[in-house]
């Protein structure tokens, strides 16, 4: 089953994850946009935007696998932007997809 991934954080904000984007597309983004432009496969489903609590971003994952090889890429970046904290994870009871 896939691997649901939620990040929000009181130090993630609109622009830390734009310039987190452009890092991880190597300055051809600043949001996702297609699962192409992710460093590694295994992406289902990607959403970010801003909540009344702050920024949220929400991953599902075809894998555990998948998820740790893209937070391998993802975390060295988040600590260089400035974004702490650590992503709610669980593995999904159900997925569908249009």
């Amino acid at each position: 089953m896939p691997i649901i991934a939620v990040f929000q954080s009181p130090t993630l904000t609109r622009q830390k994850y734009e310039e987190t984007v452009r890092k991880l597309t190597g300055g051809k983004r600043s949001r996702m946009e297609s699962t192409a432009d992710w460093p590694v496969e295994g992406l289902l489903v990607h959403a970010a935007g801003q909540t009344e609590k702050g920024f949220r971003v929400v991953d599902v994952w075809k894998s555990e696998d998948a998820f740790r090889r893209f937070g391998e890429k993802l975390m060295p970046i988040l600590k260089e932007v400035g974004v702490e904290g650590a992503p709610e994870i669980y593995q999904a009871h159900a997925f569908v997809s249009a």
